[in-house]
């Protein structure tokens, strides 16, 4: 036993003299009480319509969960909202979901559908749904994003914007379980991906094509150069002294990816850029190991223009990836199973889009992936549509 400030530590009994006013308090008291009593116990789940679910316990007791979407962002207002609406049907009780849903739990079916039927008849002043219910099963969930124009300091695109542009051309995925398999989109501002997009089947990407500016006036007065130059992951800068003596540092632009990092250690190196910052539109990604192993989302265009306020660019390419798979996928086969099965060339013919091997597969140990397997093959068309825009 080891002595601690309030006496000997008794392996046998940890919660003796425990410390309780530090630190998170325990997650079972969060819990909703059926989910507190059958914790560990469940049994099987179903869906029994789109946004309402149902968990059953080794002992006959039943949880059910009715989901809707919730704003990244939200108001004071909106936050209380959504407890108001806990309290009348669920005691309290709520969660977020990883990807920005709501979840409302309660131990009756008739509250569960009581409380849909609430959820979607609450509507914004302009119309929209406030609290749409779905994002359950062979459908579209909830997008996740990052900040954004909002208060990030590194994006090259928004955030909430284009999010709320592809939900709304996708709206019809949320409310219903008619696609393939589950559908995932994710975005982030920019690379540092604050997002899940490395492992969505769909991602947008904000992302600079210009380095950042260096402001050698300032760069020596308010910043650390050391920090500065170690804030690189690609040690692309270096410091220097320049030509009338400042202390200040340079950029390699060809090992620098435009991530922003040395920007967050030093306000004078600014990277944001209107004409040069842009969208691309990454695919296939998952987390799921069903079917396939896992899988990293792959770049299928490299970049789209920021056209606020609808981003009318990335919004055609999204729906009408989704259209095409959801036509010619099979069953419970995810965007990059569906993919890789009739080929990233056939993919991209069928979308349109140019192709080169660039874009599917760039890592640095890239020969040691299918790009030197007999499998990876040029069809007609992207070998022709890549020589044309100079890929090949």
């Amino acid at each position: 036993m080891s002595k601690g400030k309030l006496g000997y530590f008794n392996p046998q009994k940890p919660q003796e003299n425990r410390i309780t006013d530090i630190g998170p308090c325990h997650y079972g008291q969060m819990l909703p009480p059926v989910i507190r009593r059958n914790y560990g116990k469940w049994a099987s789940h179903r869906i029994l319509e789109p946004g309402l679910l149902v968990h059953v316990s080794e002992t006959g007791e039943k949880a059910f969960t009715v989901r809707a979407a919730a704003a990244r962002i939200m108001s004071v207002e909106h936050i209380r909202e959504i407890c108001d609406i806990a309290d009348k049907h669920c005691n309290g009780y709520v969660r977020f979901t990883t990807r920005n849903n709501i979840e409302f739990i309660t131990d009756s079916e008739e509250k569960a559908k009581a409380l849909k039927k609430e959820l979607d008849s609450r509507k914004h002043v302009g119309g929209s749904f406030k609290f749409p219910t779905g994002g359950t099963g062979m459908g579209m969930t909830n997008i996740v994003h990052t900040q954004g124009w909002i208060h990030c300091h590194t994006p090259a695109t928004d955030a909430s914007g284009p999010v709320k542009a592809v939900a709304d051309v996708l709206f019809d995925e949320f409310k219903n379980m008619r696609l393939p398999a589950k559908l995932r989109i994710a975005l982030a501002c920019c690379l540092n991906m604050c997002g899940a997009v490395h492992c969505s089947d769909i991602a947008l990407l904000g992302y600079h094509r210009k380095p950042p500016a260096i402001d050698h006036e300032v760069l020596g007065k308010v910043c650390e150069i050391p920090l500065v130059v170690a804030s690189c992951p690609l040690y692309a800068i270096k410091p220097i002294t320049t030509e009338d003596g400042k202390k200040s540092v340079s950029v390699n632009i060809e090992k620098c990816m435009y991530c922003g990092n040395c920007y967050t250690m030093c306000l004078a190196l600014p990277l944001s850029d209107g004409p040069g910052d842009g969208v691309a539109i990454l695919a296939g990604g998952k987390v799921s190991n069903r079917l396939s192993p896992p899988k990293f989302s792959k770049v299928i265009v490299p970049i789209l223009p920021n056209n606020t306020p609808r981003w009318p660019e990335v919004t055609d390419v999204v729906k009408k990836m989704v259209e095409i798979w959801a036509k010619e996928a099979n069953k419970y086969e995810r965007l990059g199973d569906w993919a890789e099965r009739i080929g990233w060339e056939r993919f991209f013919e069928k979308m349109g889009l140019p192709f080169t091997h660039h874009l599917v597969d760039d890592y640095r140990l890239a020969v040691d992936t299918f790009r030197t397997s007999t499998q990876f093959k040029f069809t007609e068309h992207a070998w022709a549509v890549s020589k044309a825009v100079g890929g090949i």
